[in-house]
């Protein structure tokens, strides 16, 4: 993987850069950006980290230029701007996703691998099999042990995101994030509300069992009945 990181500040431009580089990561960095815009156009990166205010150029200019002239690599925002107006403005650049600082670089890693992977071309699958759940990506017809289950818009995209990731216990923040494709509001009950309505139709079929609830955590789709 071959990322770019535009940042001003010494100290943190080499923390990222040696935790990167200690994962392997071939990294190409600049401290302004005009010269991180000059980098970004020339060259081929999996991913940028762009800092959001830079000197000659800043960051969300920088972005702008760069989706303007149809660069897609993901770029991926640090800022010690925090509120959720300036995470917006980031977002609307064109940014993929928006940390800020101070941060701890487990995260920031994490967060890069998910928008690198995301980057990367996979065939496209048509068809989901989760035990007795089957999901036609294409028909968007779901069964259930043979049985077809009418679900609404919303009802369905939770069950793909749980189905392509079985077994796995998946947070209500990311649920949200995922299917609702906005910021988690810790005080909406609208996931466990989804939730509700897909187990009552599982319980009906005598599959109520196959969403868990992990207590403090998540949820996860069991693979058995």
């Amino acid at each position: 993987m071959r990322i770019l990181i535009v940042e001003d500040d010494a100290t943190t431009l080499k923390y990222v850069t040696e935790g990167f580089t200690a994962q392997q990561y071939q990294v190409d960095s600049a401290t302004d950006g005009q010269q991180g815009l000059t980098l970004a156009k020339h060259n081929d990166y999996d991913l940028i980290i762009l800092d959001r205010m830079l000197p000659k150029l800043d960051g969300l200019t920088l972005l702008s230029a760069l989706r303007t002239c149809g660069n897609t690599t993901p770029v991926l925002i640090l800022s010690a701007l925090s509120h959720v107006d300036e995470r917006v403005k980031g977002l609307r650049a064109g940014g993929d996703d928006y940390m800020t600082k101070p941060f701890a670089f487990a995260e920031l890693l994490v967060r890069a691998e998910k928008l690198t992977q995301r980057n990367q071309v996979q065939p496209a699958a048509t068809d989901l099999e989760v035990g007795p759940l089957s999901m036609e990506l294409l028909t968007r017809k779901v069964t259930l042990d043979d049985q077809e289950l009418m679900l609404q818009p919303k009802e369905f995209q939770l069950l793909k995101y749980l189905m392509e990731n079985p077994n796995k216990v998946i947070s209500r923040t990311l649920l949200f994030e995922a299917v609702w494709d906005y910021h988690f509001d810790p005080r909406t009950n609208v996931i466990d509300v989804h939730i509700a309505k897909l187990r009552r139709k599982f319980e009906e079929l005598g599959y109520g069992e196959l969403i868990e609830t992990v207590r403090g955590a998540g949820y996860r789709l069991c693979k058995g009945h």
